[in-house]
């Protein structure tokens, strides 16, 4: 049966277009139930005999919720106990617009076969379809056409009934929805009293979303925040200029701050700040609001106290003086004013749910509970359990409902136990969860488009390859790497230039544009590597296994393949898909142990050899073109292979082939770059590096005057020959901790689409042109251009989303989230292993660099275990030395003893583990001496500028 539509449209050049929408009903569409007698049916979803135990509903029954039961607790539908749902097409098509996140969720549990959730496509079925009314909202006619569908299931499957009658519950919490599904006879219940009446798992209750009907009942009267603006007079107030919108970044050192970056046209933004809990009115961080600007004389600056917020004491749940006082207004900054404003209203919430711990209110049979957040940006939750005693110790989720404006906290609920608090496991599920990196199992969906095994390569595959199986190709990596992506080869051509090649491993030959396996790589992004673990982007049969190019087994490759003079310039680039057979699989010590052992003259190592002379040439070449080389503190940790901790931590120690690998590999994805861009001059995958501003430079020229140095940051050469220049006479390690510092100044580098942008310049690398070719198996762009050089050398065809820029630069968009999120949950995985390195060997002493001086602190480093750590001269409970703070010559003197930046101090290094969420390596002062002080340690600092390496 076919509906149709039809009205016109005027175009813009003022004619009319004749537009007509046809809309396709059927009846034979199956409702899913093994009950039903008269559909054709399939394999069924909806099972015969499981029913859910219930006060409410004594009989078989399936639940049908509504768009917004699903929206707002999509924690209970995943829950194993909730069988047997049908999610209509109109709620499914709902959520969707509504909420990509719980969409995504609701697809996941639609997949699983073990749920029995069936999507009824209620909009194409003849009874079930329904046209909008003169007048009607699109909201209520879609509460009408959930309505008809129910009423349809009930009478549908009225023949088919067990003795005990099998009834359709319509669940909604929407009152007017409620009342009319009552008055047309449906079996309607709010979901809460569902919930509560289920007999089989009354801790369900705990993970009920609260509504807008119960979130007052567990707050105050009194009004503590300015009321949000409406959307409609936010939307005005943007539009006139009177409001700003941006995203809300809470303060990881002080609650009562935060700022807004307001996002202006093209690239500029502005920050501006917010303090004081009235001010900051209930925004979350990661929030868009909107905020209006306070008058000039109320601007403030930042605070420069580290003002964290005590842990949770019971008065926290009932009310005390304490927060009354924190209402009032925040801690003033004493640095320069910034423009300051205060959040007027919420654009969109971006909560998600959180880790973190319950700390139990001392109230005797207390069901109300402050969690504790794992991250500090984000505030305290109160939540209603009965299971508090069993959670207590544990990790936990809770997912927020909302912030009333007449409550001290947001309110919340329950989601899951993650585990023991301190477990391994635990805490590595909590960083994962935490950092927003996909972790779960591969499903089915994805493994089915893996290749059969036994695999080998075909008369196809060889016909449009290259044979390079007679090379003498090599891989050099870390030790105990199996995910080799990347070999080499180096042999004499009888011109006397050499042939260098780069073998990549092939891995969009297996991954193949559009299917699910593409779809899991391209959202995962990237492999994750955490200590002791790995977070593959794709299959471990690829990974390790078919797109490894492990030594003495045939692969499939693409080759970047170079003619070289002995000057090390290119005379001669070409690609091409091969077939190559790794001769070794070599560690860079092993591989340097080849180079410098002079008895060994064998192909393997000839070509070594060839390939590290000309490197240090490239090398050379491009630190006068004015790359930089710049320094991290980067540690390894030796783990033990039986209980899997960290027995010992030392600092990476790089060797010539590290920078001989690193060269070919920044080589390779120069001269793709340069052939995707003139081929795809629109649709071109490229990496750029922004060059830092002026300002952030600040703190690197003031480290260098402070040693009587100047350091000159107008262009990356100037940047380069300085740092090379930077020494002072029996300070060995000055110029790394200036080249650390330098890290620390600069922008990250991002992926982007060559026709949405103009400057593709790589400031660190000092190249016009960069991407990712080398890493395809754990970096998803490198795939994508992996496919772009095929189709330019004619090795593989196109595909529409290949070719559409914006479709690019919102993968890009997608790519830049998840390597930022990998490098904070490697960070974060570091921590972990240091502090259980620290907890198993007890105190330390150790010397150190001073890194930062701060008005009340200096941050060490400790070279040793790339250690950073914050000494505070303060102690809450005692009275506070004399502190002299000089910002210019950043100096602070504590009892007429000054601290400059890089002066080598001596530290006890320890764990406190007493508050087990946050636990936290303590440094305190050794030497000097610093009569009458008593040093209070704090926890880690976090870089305030992200790490930096050489891009490759």
């Amino acid at each position: 049966m076919l509906k149709s539509k039809t009205f016109v449209k005027k175009t813009r050049s003022g004619g009319i277009m004749k537009i007509v929408r046809e809309h396709y009903l059927r009846d034979d569409i199956w409702c899913g139930s093994e009950f039903c007698t008269e559909c054709k049916q399939d394999e069924s979803v909806l099972q015969k005999d499981a029913c859910i135990e219930s006060n409410l509903c004594v009989f078989p029954h399936y639940l049908l919720p509504d768009t917004n039961v699903v929206l707002s607790q999509i924690d209970i539908l995943e829950d194993p106990l909730i069988k047997n749902v049908i999610i209509l097409q109109t709620v499914l098509q709902e959520v969707r617009h509504r909420s990509a996140p719980i969409y995504k969720r609701l697809k996941d549990i639609l997949h699983d076969k073990e749920k029995h959730f069936y999507t009824f496509t209620n909009e194409h079925h003849r009874e079930t379809y329904i046209e909008r009314e003169p007048g009607e909202s699109a909201n209520d006619r879609n509460d009408r056409a959930i309505r008809v569908s129910t009423k349809w299931y009930s009478d549908h499957l009225k023949n088919a009934r067990t003795e005990e009658g099998l009834r359709i519950v319509l669940l909604t919490n929407d009152r007017e929805n409620k009342d009319k599904s009552e008055e047309a006879g449906l079996l309607t219940y709010r979901c809460e009293e569902y919930i509560k009446s289920l007999i089989a798992n009354p801790e369900l209750v705990d993970r009920l979303a609260l509504t807008n009907d119960d979130k007052n009942d567990i707050t105050s009267s009194k009004v503590l925040f300015p009321e949000h603006l409406p959307l409609s007079r936010i939307q005005s107030g943007i539009k006139s200029g009177t409001f700003l919108q941006g995203t809300f970044r809470a303060s990881r050192d002080n609650y009562l701050e935060a700022t807004v970056f307001v996002h202006g046209e093209g690239d500029e933004s502005t920050e501006v700040l917010i303090q004081g809990l009235q001010n900051l009115n209930r925004a979350v961080h990661q929030d868009l609001v909107a905020v209006e600007m306070l008058p000039q004389n109320q601007w403030v600056g930042p605070s420069s106290v580290v003002l964290q917020d005590e842990g949770p004491k019971d008065d926290d749940v009932t009310g005390d003086d304490e927060e009354e006082k924190a209402l009032k207004g925040a801690v003033v900054g004493a640095g320069p004013r910034k423009p300051t404003a205060r959040v007027v209203g919420i654009i969109k919430r971006n909560w998600r749910p959180f880790c973190g711990m319950l700390f139990l209110s001392q109230i005797k049979e207390a069901t109300r509970h402050l969690f504790t957040p794992a991250d500090r940006r984000i505030p305290r939750i109160r939540i209603e359990t009965r299971q508090a005693s069993t959670l207590a110790g544990q990790r936990i989720m809770v997912a927020i409902d909302g912030w009333p404006k007449h409550s001290r906290y947001p309110n919340g609920h329950f989601v899951r136990s993650l585990g023991c608090a301190g477990d391994k496991e635990t805490e590595t599920e909590v960083l994962l969860l935490e950092h927003d990196v996909p972790h779960q199992d591969f499903s089915q969906a994805v493994l089915s488009f893996l290749p059969k095994m036994p695999w080998s390569i075909t008369e196809e595959d060889m016909a449009v390859r290259e044979d390079l199986r007679h090379l003498t190709v090599c891989s050099v990596d870390p030790p105990g790497c199996t995910d080799i992506d990347d070999a080499l080869h180096c042999r004499d051509l009888p011109n006397g230039n050499q042939e260098v090649g780069v073998h990549i491993a092939d891995v969009s030959h297996f991954i193949r544009p559009g299917n699910a396996l593409d779809q899991e790589a391209a959202s995962r992004g990237t492999t994750v590597y955490l200590t002791g673990r790995r977070i593959d982007m794709v299959p471990e049969l690829l990974s390790s296994n078919l797109c490894s190019l492990r030594c003495n087994v045939e692969r499939l490759a693409f080759s970047c393949i170079w003619e070289i003079n002995e000057k090390a310039e290119i005379i001669k680039t070409r690609f091409a898909k091969s077939v190559i057979n790794s001769k070794a699989s070599l560690t860079y010590a092993e591989a340097q142990m080849r180079i410098d052992d002079t008895s060994m003259n064998d192909d393997i190592t000839k070509s070594l050899r060839g390939l590290n002379r000309l490197a240090k040439i490239l090398k050379r070449q491009r630190i006068e073109k004015g790359a930089l080389t710049l320094s991290s503190p980067e540690v390894r940790f030796h783990i033990d292979s039986e209980t899997h901790d960290p027995i010992d931590l030392q600092t990476k120690e790089l060797k010539d082939t590290n920078s001989m690998v690193e060269e070919f590999m920044l080589l390779a994805n120069i001269s793709v770059a340069q052939k995707i861009y003139e081929e795809f001059s629109e649709c071109a995958l490229l990496r750029k590096h922004p060059a830092p501003p002026p300002s952030n430079y600040d703190i690197l020229n003031k480290a260098a005057k402070s040693k009587n140095l100047v350091i000159h940051t107008d262009s990356a050469k100037a940047l380069a020959d300085s740092l090379d220049a930077a020494r002072v006479d029996n300070f060995p390690y000055f110029n790394t901790l200036l080249r650390i510092l330098a890290t620390r100044c600069m922008m990250q580098a991002v992926y982007f689409c060559s026709g949405m942008d103009s400057d593709f310049h790589h400031y660190g690398l000092a190249s016009p042109i960069y991407t990712h070719f080398t890493s395809p198996i754990r970096r998803y762009s490198d795939i994508i251009v992996h496919r772009l050089l095929a189709v330019a050398i004619g090795a593989d065809s196109t595909y529409p989303d290949l070719m559409d820029k914006h479709k690019q630069s919102a993968l890009c968009n997608n790519l830049n989230y998840r390597h930022k999120m990998a490098q904070y949950a490697q960070r974060a995985s570091v921590a972990f292993h240091t502090q259980l390195f620290f907890k198993s060997r007890g105190i330390m002493n150790e010397e150190g660099f001073i890194l930062f001086v701060r008005k009340n602190a200096i941050i060490i480093l400790i070279p040793k275990f790339g250690l950073e750590g914050t000494v505070f001269f303060e102690n809450k409970n005692k009275p506070s030395p004399k502190l002299v703070f000089n910002d210019e010559a950043t100096t602070l003197t504590v009892e007429g003893h000054t601290f400059n930046m890089f002066d080598k101090v001596k530290v006890t290094i320890s764990l406190d583990a007493s508050n087990i969420q946050h636990q936290k390596i303590r440094m305190s002062l050794v030497e000097p001496v610093i009569p009458g002080v008593s040093v209070a340690p704090s926890e880690p600092n976090e870089p305030e500028a992200k790490k930096a390496k050489l891009d490759h």
